[in-house]
């Protein structure tokens, strides 16, 4: 019987990752499953990573998939979907005793044993194959025609592929209770929630704020960089400075180049980037995200956040309203609009002084690595005394 973390270390464990194209924040969950367990071995679609970025997994053995060996694979790994389940369920992970899947789409489809425990932690149920299915066709182009159709019908077999993948799984982890609704309304299955680790310990706090407020950011579409810039456009007395690259750039520069109050900086190194943030007057979030991690690590620095009030930032800003002010990191605005941002801005010029870059700190501190790694040996440990929740 599994009582504590000492006999966990006693396992043979198998970590199964989706891909490994570059070290993002469902990387940073793989690397603490690393520290919790470093006899451990990983198990990847793709893995494009350099020597010195797999450093951050110590020793733990990487092993890839057959379609990492196609050539100039790395260009297109995405465009692979169709082949992905097949893939995945080549590992033979027979001599395990417990697998922990980290899942974006893919990795919780590995085919386990009745003798094998598989603890599946999700960032997200695939959206482009449920919820986002239609927006993601149109976005691609893929709507309508013959493309459109080999499309449709291969989303349509993910999806049956998707459900036989969940009987495999012992018990579910969602990254936040935003999606472990979606877990459930997807799968049809509970999950506990445990908030993805923030290295809070990297971005040091400081109480000393400068007169412009930050984003960060790589700059895609969902992000909204966009409509924070105009938002600022309108709002010449305030200083924005936005961090970040990506297709959006251009865009987001051609707004900044008749705003002399708005500077883009383009990719920053982390020192630079914590630097600025831990001076920023507040830090603006316009996403949607499952969870997002940099309102966290603005809080760390002490930062307050200006938030888009949907998705993860509702679970990691604290928002100040009349009930509660003592407490309050943030506020949020309720749409994706510059006008919202605007308004939000401007009532946090207001009640800034109200909102404690201590609040903050101690908001970040929650999310911390270490309470990552207790709550996951806790949790592996209660599914070993309860068995499956299926």
């Amino acid at each position: 019987m599994i009582q504590d973390a000492q006999d966990l270390s006693k396992l043979k464990v198998a970590l199964v990752h989706d891909w490994l194209p570059l070290i993002g924040g469902a990387e940073r969950v793989l690397e603490q499953f690393t520290k919790i367990f470093p006899q451990a071995e990983i198990f990847t679609l793709f893995d494009f990573l350099s020597p010195q970025q797999k450093k951050i997994f110590g020793s733990c053995k990487i092993h890839t998939s057959y379609l990492n060996k196609l050539p100039y694979v790395e260009k297109y790994y995405r465009h692979l979907l169709a082949f992905c389940p097949q893939a995945i369920e080549s590992f033979d992970l027979s001599e395990f005793d417990l697998v922990i899947s980290s899942s974006a789409a893919l990795a919780k489809g590995v085919i386990t044993r009745p003798y094998q425990k598989h603890f599946a932690y999700v960032h997200s149920p695939a959206r482009y194959a449920w919820d986002l299915t239609h927006k993601y066709l149109r976005d691609s182009g893929l709507h309508k025609g013959i493309k459109g159709y080999i499309a449709q019908n291969m989303l349509h077999k993910f999806r049956i592929w998707d459900m036989r993948t969940i009987n495999g799984v012992d018990k579910f982890i969602a990254n936040s209770s935003f999606i472990a609704k979606r877990i459930n309304r997807t799968y049809r299955r509970s999950a506990e929630v445990i908030y993805p680790p923030v290295n809070i310990e990297q971005f040091s706090f400081s109480e000393h704020k400068k007169e412009y407020y930050l984003t960060a950011s790589r700059l895609v579409g969902y992000k909204k960089i966009d409509i924070i810039a105009k938002a600022f456009r309108n709002m010449p007395d305030k200083n924005l400075i936005v961090i970040g690259s990506g297709p959006d750039e251009n865009k987001i520069r051609d707004i900044a180049f008749s705003s002399p109050n708005i500077q883009c900086l383009g990719y920053q190194e982390t020192k630079n980037m914590r630097e600025y943030m831990q001076h920023a007057k507040a830090f603006v979030f316009a996403a949607e995200e499952d969870f997002g991690i940099i309102p966290l690590e603005a809080q760390a620095c002490g930062t307050p956040v200006i938030a888009f009030g949907k998705g993860g930032a509702l679970e990691t800003v604290i928002g100040y309203n009349e009930h509660n002010q003592a407490n309050a990191t943030g506020i949020f605005f309720d749409e994706q609009t510059p006008k919202a941002i605007q308004k939000a801005v401007e009532e946090f010029s207001i009640i800034s002084p109200q909102i404690l870059p201590e609040n903050c700190r101690k908001n970040a501190e929650k999310f911390s690595n270490d309470v990552f790694k207790d709550k996951v040996i806790a949790s592996i440990i209660d599914m070993y005394h309860k068995g499956s929740d299926i």
